[in-house]
C-alpha cells in the first residue's frame, strides 16, 4: 500500500482531459453505498428511530428504559470501527430482549423510502466520474444495494449512463448486513461475465466486504475512508491503496492512463 492520498478539486468540469485511445482500457469497479453515495445520515436516523420504538414499546408495558441517544458523532464513528449495532444498543442503555427488540427495528426500517431518501450523493462524486470517463476508463457499479435502487439513484442523479455495468442484489436487504462472501460472489459474476483483464481492473470500496472480494479475484483495491470504515480499519485489511474519497482516487486511477503512442 502506497499511503493515502488528498489532492485538490479541479476548478472546472471543463478542464478536465479528453477521451483518450487505449492499448488496455482500464475498468473500475465502484462499490455504491459509501463511494459514491453517503448513508451515515440514514443510519443514523434509523438508529434514533429504533430507540424510540423500543423505548416505546417498553413504555406501553409501564417499562422506562434508562435510554442514552448516541450522538451521530458516536454513532458513526462506532459504525466506522465496525461496532456490532447489538453492541451499539448496548452502549445505548438497553440490556438483553430489548436490544433484540431494536434489531428487529432497525433492519425494518433501514430501507424504508423515507429514510432511503436521506441518502446524498458524495462531495466530488460528479468530479470524479466525469475525470475517469474522460480518461476512457470503463466504469461499473457492483453493490450488495438493491439493483432496482442504485440504478434508480444513479438515473436521478444523471449519473447512470457514465456506467457500462450497474449490478446489485436482487433484493433489498442485503446491503445492510455487508456480507463479505455476498459481495465475492457478486464481483465474480460480473467479472466472469465482462472478462475485465485482472491486471487492467480496480475495485474502489469502503469496506471489508470490497476489500477482500478484490483481493480474492486478484484485483487492485482502493479503500476509501469517506465510507462506513474508519482508515484504522482499513489500513488492517491491505489495500493496493487508500484514499480519502472518489476524487482522489479518480485523479490517482486517471494517472495510470496513457494514450497509445503513433
Amino acid at each position: 500500500m502506497t499511503g493515502i492520498e488528498y489532492p485538490s478539486r479541479p476548478s472546472n468540469p471543463l478542464d478536465l482531459p479528453g477521451r483518450v485511445n487505449l492499448a488496455s482500457p482500464m475498468t473500475v469497479l465502484c462499490d455504491f453505498d459509501g463511494p459514491l453515495v453517503d448513508v451515515s445520515e440514514r443510519y443514523y436516523r434509523t438508529y434514533q428511530l429504533s430507540l424510540v420504538d423500543t423505548q416505546a414499546a417498553y413504555e406501553a408495558e409501564g417499562i422506562t428504559l434508562p435510554v442514552q441517544e448516541l450522538t451521530k458523532q458516536q454513532f458513526w464513528q462506532m459504525k466506522q470501527e465496525r461496532v456490532a449495532d447489538a453492541e451499539i444498543a448496548l452502549r445505548s442503555g438497553l440490556r438483553s430482549r430489548q436490544i433484540e427488540k431494536f434489531l428487529e427495528n432497525v433492519h425494518q426500517r433501514v430501507n424504508q423510502p423515507a429514510l432511503l431518501q436521506q441518502d446524498q450523493l458524495q462531495p466530488g462524486v460528479r468530479w470524479a466520474l466525469a475525470l475517469l470517463h474522460a480518461r476512457g476508463i470503463n466504469l461499473a457499479v457492483v453493490t450488495l444495494r438493491c439493483q432496482m435502487q442504485a440504478q434508480q439513484v444513479l438515473r436521478d442523479y444523471g449519473l447512470d449512463q457514465l456506467f457500462t455495468v450497474i449490478r446489485g442484489a436482487p433484493d433489498e436487504l442485503a446491503a445492510y448486513p455487508n456480507y463479505t462472501e455476498a459481495k465475492k460472489q457478486l464481483l465474480a459474476e460480473v467479472l466472469a461475465d465482462c472478462s475485465h483483464p485482472p491486471s487492467q481492473t480496480w475495485l474502489v470500496g469502503d469496506t471489508e466486504a470490497d476489500v477482500l472480494a478484490g483481493q480474492a479475484q486478484g484485483i487492485s483495491t482502493i479503500a476509501l475512508t469517506c465510507g462506513i470504515r474508519s482508515v484504522t480499519y482499513l489500513k488492517q485489511l491491505q489495500p493496493t491503496r487508500i484514499h480519502c474519497d472518489l476524487l482522489s482516487a479518480a485523479h490517482y486511477l486517471s494517472g495510470l492512463v496513457c494514450p497509445v503512442e503513433a
